[in-house]
């Protein structure tokens, strides 16, 4: 087994080199992935889960969204964690606000209130 893991070239020092700048030049490629990571994968997620958030508690009546299930509608009501969307003239659904996936057009009321 030991066999094993000193045949890894990251484990075994570099010829000539003491142990010590073999863990140096270890951690210092472990802290390089890492830093990769962040700024690849965990940095982008944090700023588009922020986006998301926002967008959800920006959501009131007359706001057109589409939904995760591709459904299409008008908000009717908000409530603290649903909406209840008119999707035709005489039927209205109501959802949970994080199945709402994106806003297509903002309500003409929040239009009139920014001129």
């Amino acid at each position: 087994m030991d066999k094993l893991f000193l045949s890894l070239p990251l484990l075994q020092g570099a010829p000539g080199a003491d142990s010590t700048t073999s863990l140096v030049t270890t951690v210092l490629m472990m802290a390089a992935v890492f830093a990769v990571f962040y700024f690849l994968i965990i940095r982008p997620q944090r700023k588009k889960q922020k986006e998301l958030k926002k967008m959800l508690d920006e959501l009131k009546k007359g706001d057109k969204v589409t939904t995760i299930g591709g459904i299409r509608g008008v908000i009717q009501d908000v409530k603290e964690k649903t909406i209840v969307l008119k999707v035709d003239d005489n039927t209205k659904i109501e959802f949970n606000k994080d199945a709402v996936s994106r806003i297509a057009n903002k309500s003409e009321n929040s239009d009139e209130s920014n001129k």
